[in-house]
């Protein structure tokens, strides 16, 4: 029998939800033996579709998508004991500001987006440039589930299973030059099907920009994703290609991707544009850094209402130190928040 010791981003046995349907083994990273059966899989864990999940809407899938879904590795990644947060709630509750402020607005409004056809330019300090449209793009890498915490700035979680690949596998597709040292990554800028790119809201410059360091971009935890729940991502989420990193902030994961550009020196971010002194470069999870306005040392995880709150204690780096709290070793993550 495999005896797997907990990790400090394990949460603990007061946690865990009694229904069967939500209870998860967590997988090692990194090619790591996952010690289950198949045959000790609960039933619903060997479909490789969006009935695997409760509610889940039906989408309208490309072929290159359904095409990779039989080859995937589920579970790839997995929070063990946590409740997966319902999929109405993880596509209703959203924050998309090319489609509206409000958190039901993406999923109002983004039903405009295009997704078909679809391109991603690959530029900057690379060997192989170029633009590629997005089914030869995702040709070489086979798609994984990670099953990974969300934490928003604004002290609200959820947990959702994302299907994508690493980064690190990308970055190894177009090879870096010596001279690379940051990741930028660019949201589609079309404001005849982004309502919220036609307002005047926040002062934002168009388009979006995120950014993360080389290093961070190549842990194994940081990943592209192009589906959840079992399906294709909805518009509201990031369609067709958002990034997902899980120990920061999710105003970090920018969504509907058209570029992603290696450069030498730090992108200038979005939000850091806007707000350095509220919303930093690295956005890190951190419980011991407050927000000016409101405390981070606790969230409200969905769903949630006003009898029965679901708030908790907010963990370091979203609980995931072990993985990458190792990144960070020399900086002081109170000026470099």
């Amino acid at each position: 029998m495999l005896i797997k010791l907990p990790k400090a981003s394990d949460c603990h046995e007061s946690d865990v939800t009694p229904e069967s349907f939500y209870l998860f083994r967590r997988s090692l990273l990194g090619g790591a033996l996952a010690g289950i059966a198949a045959s000790s899989l609960p039933r619903w864990a060997s479909a490789n579709d969006a009935s695997r999940y409760a509610d889940v809407e039906a989408g309208k899938a490309p072929s290159w998508f359904t095409g990779k879904l039989p080859d995937t590795k589920w579970q790839a990644v997995t929070v063990t004991g946590e409740a997966i947060t319902p999929f109405k709630d993880a596509t209703h509750y959203n924050n998309f500001y090319e489609f509206g402020t409000g958190k039901g607005d993406p999923a109002t409004n983004a039903g405009s987006l295009q997704t078909e056809p679809w391109s991603v330019v690959i530029d900057g300090e690379v060997a192989k440039p170029g633009r590629y449209a997005l089914e030869d793009f995702m040709k070489p890498y086979q798609l994984e589930e990670r099953i990974y915490r969300l934490r928003c700035v604004e002290a609200w979680s959820m947990v959702i299973p994302w299907i994508g690949f690493p980064i690190s596998s990308l970055l190894k597709q177009v090879e870096p030059t010596s001279k690379a040292k940051y990741i930028r990554f660019e949201t589609l800028q079309d404001p005849k099907s982004m309502p919220g790119q036609r307002s005047s809201f926040g002062l934002i410059d168009w388009p979006y920009v995120e950014g993360l360091r080389l290093d961070e971009a190549m842990n194994p935890l940081a990943i592209l994703a192009v589906g959840m729940y079992g399906r294709e991502l909805p518009n509201q989420n990031g369609a067709p290609l958002r990034l997902v990193v899980p120990w920061k902030y999710g105003f970090k994961s920018v969504k509907s991707i058209v570029r992603i550009s290696l450069v030498s020196e730090q992108p200038k971010t979005t939000w850091q544009s806007i707000a350095a002194d509220e919303y930093g470069f690295y956005a890190n999870v951190n419980p011991t850094v407050d927000h000016p306005r409101w405390t981070q040392a606790r969230e409200r995880r969905l769903p949630s209402g006003l009898f029965s709150p679901n708030v908790r204690e907010t963990q370091m780096f979203n609980g995931y130190s072990d993985e990458v709290a190792s990144l960070y070793t020399n900086l002081d993550l109170r000026k470099n928040y």
